[in-house]
């Protein structure tokens, strides 16, 4: 071919490239490189033609997939050869809606740093604009009410440009180059405070008024990018009881946004991979052990070792901090166990007994999104909530399959919608356990469908029947002549973590899966199990031995009821002198023990959850629970990090001979012999945690033996616990396993929905209903 000859090729781009500046870097890169052609979005993605020589094409293409834009995340180009047409300039063209065409979203990303600087430099004509943004940050997810993603599709389109936006939003040099929701004081929208029914400032007076409130202890309402928080002063007692009687939270902790690191770095422990996670572009909620001395209000995280703090990722709450000398309480607005709120009215009504006044601006919300939740652990994240910054992105799987709906559990739910290769995981709803978020969740689940183009095969959900997710599932897949896929809870978990590591469907691995609650095959609660699996199939090779769990989940909200219970089922007498006894009441404890002695509403359970739970309420640390796992999580808070000590635990075969019945009861003996003889509850935590640990690997090693495989999966809610992670996994390698964890989605029930998602799209045990 002549040296001077040129060509045309069309490129089709998939993946995360609308919102993310992708047009005006190809747009850049085709001027750089003299090539012709246009460049535009569809609802499937980004479309390229390009025109000229055949190296400048070899090098676009190489630029295009070794470096894109910093927020893209490139699936895949495919490209077409066409006739050259002769064209000599380039342009960006207008988008393409295409009905079922679907492609991927940006999260929301937090301020940049180019426009942090020109939020606090006084000769920029954005100095103190709460709305500022560009092509690298600000909403995407939030503010998207349909694809492509242009601004007469978004929230913003409510604002037309003024002339200065305009000359910035077209030219080509300008960071703002097709940035969808670019704004000023002139055209955008504004923010203004609200005390009494009454607006009483606006623009950067209402952040100053919102600041003389939280300064006075007030609670301010603060609308953000995906929501509204409930703001108020970390330090001061007062403020923290009224926000916790108001909200009806008694113990649950509370998040705390800090103004940069080193205010973290005064308020907790921070390392390398916690420094990095917190200034990440998703700007989560870090969980971090406090420092002795913090300056912090023993009412933000009361019994906890931990604390959530977050970094400033609006602009809002870049000036919301600026100035003030205090960190700030900065949790959802809502009530307890309700969705959080997001438009201004309903903010109004619902947090109106919550809040004494109200920052508000009127950029509108179009789909809620929580923050998110992380945790670190050798270095990388550990999800704990996957909600805001992470939520729509999606998980790649190892196979194509149908499109579906998985509808998740009930606890922390999510659901999951697939396209292709694609599942695409929910930001956080909460707990499925009233009408207002089973609403919240049908409102998102719409959003999604419609967004992603999602045309269901088949609906998937828990096997658990009292689920109102279960419930949802079945009247929604009836309703639509939909097959119905029920899948064991336990199982969910082990493929959502065998999937996220991009494990063939087939592919088998021993998945230990320890959790407070899940509906068994047999209809016990099952919670402490060892099974081989993978994502089509599983088989039960060893649990946790049942005990009767009194009253059902009125144990879970009463831990000493739980440990009663497995003193009881290990034949140990309720002596006065062991604190889970001392706390409850004797009438209730003969009541308790008729129960137990004749088998009334005792469901049996192999919960290791339950476990923890009741270990907690023996030691002594915690008898009653306001919030879920909180019995758990004080005594991993208490554990001694040199003690090697641990517990034994007794096994055989059930009485079918298919599986391996592990008993706590020498467990559970042991450390009421180390209460009597004084030793220290932070060694019996420790103690504890390390037999935990111990007997993941026997458990291991016995369906290894069995099976012949190598890879243990670990998931459930039990492994948020990073005491036992960090005792488990050094066990686990040197018996020479290959162990996976999870790091892309939580292993809570806050991921279930994907391994639903994966168990759903194929053949499996299950068939369909």
């Amino acid at each position: 071919m002549p040296e001077h000859a040129r060509m045309r090729q069309r490129l089709t781009v998939r993946g995360i490239v609308q919102g993310v500046g992708f047009r005006p870097f190809v747009f850049g890169l085709a001027r750089r490189l003299s090539l012709a052609g246009h460049v535009g979005n569809n609802s499937g993605g980004v479309f390229i033609e390009v025109e000229g020589t055949p190296d400048a094409l070899a090098t676009f293409l190489h630029e295009l997939r070794t470096h894109p834009p910093p927020l893209a995340m490139i699936d895949s180009i495919t490209v077409e050869d066409l006739p050259a047409l002769g064209e000599s300039s380039f342009v960006i063209v207008e988008s393409e809606a295409q009905a079922r065409a679907g492609t991927s979203i940006s999260p929301d990303v937090c301020i940049c740093d180019d426009c942090l600087r020109e939020l606090f430099d006084p000769a920029d004509r954005r100095y103190r604009y709460p709305f500022i943004n560009c092509t690298n940050c600000g909403p995407r997810f939030t503010i998207i009410q349909d694809i492509p993603y242009d601004r007469p599709l978004t929230t913003m389109a409510a604002f037309p440009m003024c002339a200065a936006c305009a000359r910035e939003y077209h030219d080509p040099a300008d960071r703002r180059f097709h940035a969808q929701p670019v704004a000023c004081p002139a055209c955008g929208p504004r923010v203004w405070f609200e005390a009494g029914g009454q607006a009483t400032a606006w623009d950067d007076d209402a952040i100053r008024a919102a600041q003389v409130a939280l300064r006075s202890g007030r609670i301010v309402a603060v609308k953000g990018i995906g929501g509204f928080h409930l703001a108020c002063d970390a330090t001061n007692d007062a403020a923290l009881r009224a926000l916790r009687q108001r909200k009806g939270r008694v113990d649950k902790p509370f998040a705390v946004m800090v103004r940069d690191l080193a205010a973290a770095r005064a308020l907790a422990e921070v390392d390398d991979a916690e420094a990095a996670l917190l200034t990440s572009q998703a700007r989560p909620i870090v969980l971090l052990r406090r420092l002795a001395g913090a300056p912090l209000s023993a009412l933000v995280a009361p019994g906890n070792a931990y604390i959530g703090l977050m970094l400033p990722y609006s602009p809002l709450h870049y000036l919301l901090l600026d100035g003030l000398d205090v960190p700030l309480v900065m949790t959802s607005g809502n009530l307890s166990d309700e969705p959080i709120c997001k438009d201004n009215d309903e903010a109004l009504r619902r947090l109106g007994a919550l809040a004494d006044c109200f920052l508000l601006h009127n950029r509108d919300i179009h789909i809620w999104c929580d923050d998110s939740v992380m945790r670190t652990f050798e270095g990388g994240e550990l999800p704990i909530r996957r909600s805001r910054g992470y939520a729509p992105f999606p998980i790649r799987l190892a196979q194509p399959g149908p499109m579906l709906i998985a509808v998740g559990g009930e606890l922390k739910a999510t659901f999951c919608v697939t396209r292709e290769r694609f599942a695409y995981l929910s930001q956080h709803i909460g707990d499925m356990e009233n009408l207002e978020t089973l609403q919240a969740f049908e409102r998102a689940l719409t959003h999604f469908v419609k967004l992603f183009r999602i045309v269901p095969e088949r609906i998937v959900c828990d096997l658990h029947p009292g689920y109102l997710s279960t419930q949802w599932a079945e009247r929604f897949a009836a309703a639509q002549g939909l097959p119905l896929v029920k899948v064991q809870h336990h199982h969910a978990h082990i493929a959502a973590c065998l999937a996220e590591h991009g494990f063939d469907p087939d592919a088998r691995a021993i998945g230990i899966s320890f959790d407070g609650t899940g509906y068994g095959s047999d209809g016990a609660i099952w919670g402490g199990e060892v099974l081989i699996a993978s994502c089509r199939a599983f088989t039960r090779v060893a649990h946790l031995k049942y005990v009767p769990l009194p009253g059902g989940d009125a144990s879970i909200k009463r831990p000493y009821r739980a440990a009663l219970a497995h003193l009881w089922a290990a034949g140990i007498a309720w002596d006065e002198d062991l604190p889970c006894v001392a706390a409850c009441p004797p009438e209730e404890r003969r009541v308790l023990r008729r129960q137990l002695e004749r088998s009334v509403n005792c469901p049996p359970t192999s919960s290791m959850g339950r476990l923890f739970d009741a270990i907690s309420a023996l030691v002594g640390v915690r008898q009653t629970a306001t919030y879920e796992a909180q019995a758990a999580i004080e005594l991993e808070a208490l554990c001694d990090d040199t003690e090697q000590g641990r517990y034994e635990w007794a096994s055989a075969p059930s009485a079918s001979g298919d599986a391996r019945v592990f008993d706590p009861a020498p467990l559970l003996r042991g450390i009421v012999d180390d209460l009597r003889a004084g030793v220290s509850r932070a060694v019996i935590a420790a103690k504890v945690h390390n037999a935990v640990a111990e007997l993941i690997v026997q458990a291991s090693d016995h369906a290894r033996r069995g099976s012949g495989l190598n890879v243990v999966a670990l998931s459930g809610g039990v492994f948020q616990n990073v005491q036992l992670l960090r005792r488990t996994l050094p066990r686990l390698r040197a018996a020479g396993f290959d162990v996976r964890t999870h790091r892309a989605v939580p292993p809570n029930d806050g991921g279930l929905a994907l391994g639903q998602a994966v168990v759903g799209m194929g053949e499996s045990l299950y068939g369909v209903a």
